[in-house]
């Protein structure tokens, strides 16, 4: 698993559309941290409710619902431009040059296919879900208030093909690598290994005394 990592940037055509998508990422993240936070305050009102005048909040359990997609699927994107998602780099962590660009590229395209399979799936699934000629456009709704469920469902399509757009870039970034046998490519999380990451959290403790 990844210590840590950081991503270069220059004046590149490839570091600009990162930069660009990484300010659409990060608003992305930050709409996730809203809603883990709003998950809080649900459950402080429910349980205080129920414990003091016997009145939990009406359908708890739908807009929790609601609220999952939100923390499960809008940072992802974000968590992979760093490098701060769960990798497994046993192998790859003891690769460097181009066969460091190459195993990272193979990896990224297999992710990129995976994830363009899942956009399709959570569209059609969205699909079944919303209609014009319904009520609230809604083919479902959760079972306790009748929430409609398409728009917790077009949030997966949404956050899935935001992290196709970031596995793009990265896929640009280590084919460059690659070719040009580049040590630091603009665009890609570059690993830190966990005595780089704890070197450089001793310096900044060492700064700030």
């Amino acid at each position: 698993m990844a210590g840590g990592s950081s991503v270069l940037e220059d004046d590149s055509t490839l570091s600009k559309l990162d930069q660009r998508l990484h300010k659409i990422e990060m608003v992305l993240a930050l709409v996730s941290g809203f809603a883990v936070f709003a998950t809080m305050v649900f459950a402080v009102v429910s349980v205080s409710g129920r414990n003091a005048i016997n009145m939990p909040v009406p359908g708890y359990v739908d807009w929790i619902e609601q609220l999952m997609p939100l923390i499960a699927f809008m940072g992802i994107a974000y968590t992979q431009r760093d490098g701060t998602h769960i990798r497994m780099d046993i192998l790859i962590g003891r690769l460097s040059g181009r066969a460091l660009w190459a195993a990272e590229f193979i990896t990224t395209l297999a992710a990129l296919i995976l994830m363009i399979l899942l956009v399709w799936g959570s569209w059609e699934h969205f699909q079944r879900s919303f209609d014009f000629g319904r009520p609230w456009w809604s083919n479902d709704s959760s079972i306790d208030i009748a929430l409609p469920i398409w728009p917790a469902k077009l949030l997966v399509p949404v956050a899935f093909s935001t992290l196709c757009l970031r596995f793009a870039l990265q896929l640009w970034g280590y084919g460059r690598a690659f070719i040009f046998g580049l040590s630091d490519p603009v665009a890609v999380p570059m690993i830190k290994s966990a005595a780089q990451q704890a070197a450089e959290e001793a310096a900044m403790l060492d700064s700030d005394t």
